[in-house]
This record gives C-alpha cells, structure tokens and sequence, in this order.
C-alpha cells in the first residue's frame, strides 16, 4: 500500500502495495460439462482447452502494464538515474492493453492465410500494431482531456520502438503465450460437482478425517501446471498490476489531486514474484500435505510477508534504492513495514490461495 514521495511526475513513495497478486477473477474448477472450443484451429492443442477469453483479457493488460513500467522507468533513469527505479502506468491504460492485444491475437491468428510469413512478421502485423497501439493512444488522451501530455502524432523514435514492440509480440509473446492451455478440472463421479480445493474433506468411512488431494493430471498423476519460471513471471506481472492499481486510487481518492497514473518500482517484480512463489509452493505443502485449513495457513503467509518485505527494504535501503517508507504511518517497524496494512495482508493472503488453483490449472505446451 502507499506512502507519498514528492516528485515533478507526481509519483507518490512507493507504498506496501499489497505484494500478493490478486485472484484472476475466480476460481478455475467449473467443471467442463462439454468439450471447449480452441482458440482456433491454427492452434488447436492436443489435450486441453485455450486459455477463457477473460483470462487471456487479464494476462494481457498485465502484460501492457508490464511493458509501460519497463519503458517508463528506463526513460526516468535515461533523464536522472534514481536507483528505486520508478516505472507509471495506470488502469485506463490496461484496459487499452487488453482490449489492443486481445484485437492484435485475432490479427496474429491470419498468420497461415499469409503465403508469406516475413511479409505477415515483419510488414503486416507490426502496421497492425502500430496503428492500433498509435489509435489506443489517441484515444485515451482524448477521452483524459490531455491530461497525460504528449504530441499530436508519434516521433520517429516512437514509431521505431512501437515497430520493435510489434516484432516482440509476434516472435515472442504471442508466439509462446497461445501456447497456454486451460485444463478444467474433472468430475470426480458422474453427474457429481467436484469439491472446490479449499473446501473440507468428509470423514472416511472409519471415521478418519482424509486430507485432501492437489490438482490432478489426465491419468491421475499430480499436475504441474505451469513450471516454476512461469509461475515467478506471473507473479512479478502481478506485482506490477497491484501497485499500478493501488497507487492510482491511492493518489485519486486518498489525495484527491486528479492524478492520471499510478506507480510501482523495478524492484516490485523481484519482490511479489519471490513472496508469491513461495506462498504459492506453501499453500500446497500446508493445504495439500499438512490438510491445513485457511485459518491456519494464513498466519503463515502473513507472517512470511511482513518479514520478506522487511529485509528487502533493509537491504534496498542501504543502496538508496527502497522506494517506499511507512515512517509517517503508526504501527510501524523502522518504515518499513506496519501494521496498518494488515487487513490488506489478511484479504490478499486468501486470494493467494484462490490465485494458485487457478494457475495450476493452465499447462504450457513445448513447442516441440
């Protein structure tokens, strides 16, 4: 969550954002009562289905805001370098990501119609991204009344790393992000719901409490869902996606300064996405190993939060590079943390739980 940090962008001081990523917006585990259409033929997995348009939505304006950081905090350190390394972007601008990107997938997906593949990577959809992202841009300062600031009409170096982000996109991105599969979670009997994850387990017929069993794979194997350098990815994405958001309202209704951006560092995607991994790997040894209930995991990670954002922001301090400081807020530790935030911790300590059952359920295929 935040604390204020005067600067000419109207950055606030980066605050203890929550650094647990939120849900992606529910629970995974509906189980499939038919089988789901690919994303398209192209496409088309083995096994599995694609990714729910509403996730592909979220991964993609968390993706844009990802980008907005990078670029933003490496333009603030071109013009004066400043180790917290603050990156801006804002909600407006995620939802133009998920709305362009979600567009672009479409174009990306006409690649086999092309009979040329460098003319569709290298002529075709960059037009398509640039003049979409260029169209998006427009149309968010219009709708802010100018309020972001910028030119009528984009620089030649603008266009030059709109052309590269397009490049990144087709090669990269989307080339390995259709490649996510959204495996929904089997009946256990016929015509019989599954129990959601989290839900309590009945006793045994011997009246021995069984403890409940993790995701499982398509032949009863444990699920792996997606590997471990994924899942740290997402959750650094994430990080980004909390405090962009938090900070905007932050700023909107706690200050009340017509702020149009938000803020988050560099350092945030170390920190949420080690803290998150770790809580993730922790819900499924205490939930799934241990059969501990909620109430009695939570403890654990919020305890395990408070201390990991304590020693990064010692550590970061002695280099001049924490950018947030709770010194002004009561219940707090050496400004670094405070208990304030607690409630916070409790609620996104929950959606950890919910987040992970989700991700666990969205498998990559190798390209090979």
């Amino acid at each position: 969550m935040a604390g204020s940090d005067v600067e000419s962008e109207g950055a606030a001081r980066r605050g203890g954002a929550a650094r647990r990523p939120g849900a992606l917006g529910g629970r995974g585990g509906e189980a499939a009562t038919g089988r789901p259409e690919p994303l398209s033929t192209a496409e088309a997995p083995a096994e599995g289905a694609a990714l729910p348009a509403w996730m592909r939505l979220y991964f993609y304006g968390m993706h844009g805001i990802t980008l907005d950081v990078l670029m933003s905090s490496a333009r603030r350190f071109a013009r004066s370098p400043d180790l917290r390394m603050l990156g801006f972007s804002s909600p407006y601008r995620c939802l133009l990501h998920s709305l362009t990107h979600f567009a672009l997938e479409k174009v990306y997906l006409q690649k086999r119609r092309c009979p040329s593949a460098w003319v569709f990577h290298f002529l075709l959809y960059p037009s398509a991204h640039v003049g979409l992202q260029t169209l998006a841009g427009q149309a968010l300062l219009l709708s802010l009344g100018g309020a972001l600031g910028g030119s009528g009409a984009l620089g030649a170096l603008d266009l030059a790393l709109q052309y590269v982000l397009a490049l990144y996109h087709s090669q990269v991105f989307l080339k390995r992000f259709l490649r996510l599969r959204y495996r929904r979670q089997q009946q256990q009997r016929l015509g019989a719901p599954p129990a959601p994850p989290g839900a309590r387990v009945p006793a045994a017929a011997g009246g021995r409490r069984r403890r409940p069993r993790g995701p499982r794979g398509t032949e009863g194997t444990p699920s792996r869902g997606l590997p471990d350098l994924l899942r740290f990815l997402f959750f650094g994405m994430h990080g980004f996606l909390d405090e962009i958001f938090f900070t905007f309202f932050f700023n909107v209704l706690g200050q009340g300064d017509g702020a149009t951006s938000g803020h988050t560092s560099l350092w945030s995607f170390f920190i949420y996405g080690s803290c998150s991994f770790v809580v993730d790997k922790l819900y499924f040894h205490l939930h799934y190993s241990r059969g501990w209930s909620t109430w009695k995991r939570v403890p654990i990670y919020v305890i395990f939060i408070y201390l990991w954002e304590l020693s990064w922001g010692l550590g970061l301090r002695t280099c001049g590079a924490c950018s947030w400081d709770y010194s002004h807020y009561p219940l707090n530790f050496m400004g670094l943390i405070t208990l304030m935030y607690l409630p916070g911790w409790l609620f996104l300590s929950v959606y950890q739980d919910l987040l992970s059952n989700v991700l666990w359920r969205v498998q990559y295929l190798p390209t090979n």
